[in-house]
C-alpha cells in the first residue's frame, strides 16, 4: 500500500476514533472536566496543524491550542476536520509529502518538518490524547470508547 493510501486510511481511522471518543463523553452523565479540555485540544491541534501546512497565518493566530468548547462544538469541528483532511489528502501528491513546512510552535520556537511527518504526528497526537480521555472516563466510573485501530479494521469500520 502506498503512503497516500495509508494516510487516507489513518485519517479515516482518526475521524472515526475521535467521534467515538466524543460519543463516550456525551454518554457520560458528567464528563470529567479534564477529558472535556482534552477533546477540545484534539480539535484545536488538528486545525492548528492543518493551518500550518496551508500556511494560513491569520487562522493560526486566532486559534487557541486549549480552547473551551462544548461537546456539540467539538462534534461540528470533528466532522469539519474529517472532510477537510479527506479533501486535503485527495489533492496531495506523493512528491509533496517530502516538502518542508516551516512553522513556529506555541512557545515561539521555529521548526521545519516534512508534510508526511506532520501528518503522522497529527494521527499519533490525537491517539495519545484519546488514551488520556479513556483513562479519565474509566477513573470517573464511565465506559470509554473502544477506539483501537485493529478493532476498526476487524469491524470493517475503515477500509
Amino acid at each position: 500500500m502506498d503512503t497516500l493510501k495509508k494516510l487516507h486510511r489513518l485519517f479515516a481511522y482518526d475521524a472515526w476514533a475521535n467521534l467515538e471518543t466524543l460519543s463516550s463523553l456525551k454518554n457520560a452523565s458528567t464528563p470529567p472536566p479534564r477529558a472535556m479540555k482534552i477533546i477540545a485540544h484534539i480539535v484545536a491541534a488538528e486545525w492548528l496543524w492543518f493551518y500550518r501546512i496551508e500556511m494560513n497565518q491569520a487562522k493560526l493566530q486566532a486559534l487557541p491550542v486549549w480552547p473551551e468548547l462544548t461537546l456539540d462544538q467539538c462534534e461540528k469541528h470533528l466532522n469539519d476536520l474529517a472532510s477537510t483532511w479527506t479533501d486535503y489528502l485527495t489533492k496531495l501528491t506523493p512528491s509533496k509529502l517530502s516538502e518542508q513546512i516551516s512553522y513556529t510552535n506555541t512557545k515561539g520556537e521555529s521548526f521545519s518538518n516534512t508534510i508526511e511527518d506532520i501528518l503522522q504526528h497529527v494521527i499519533m497526537h490525537s491517539a495519545y490524547h484519546r488514551g488520556q480521555i479513556a483513562t479519565d472516563l474509566r477513573s470517573a466510573g464511565f465506559t470509554p470508547a473502544y477506539t483501537d485501530f485493529i478493532h476498526a479494521v476487524r469491524s470493517g469500520l475503515i477500509e
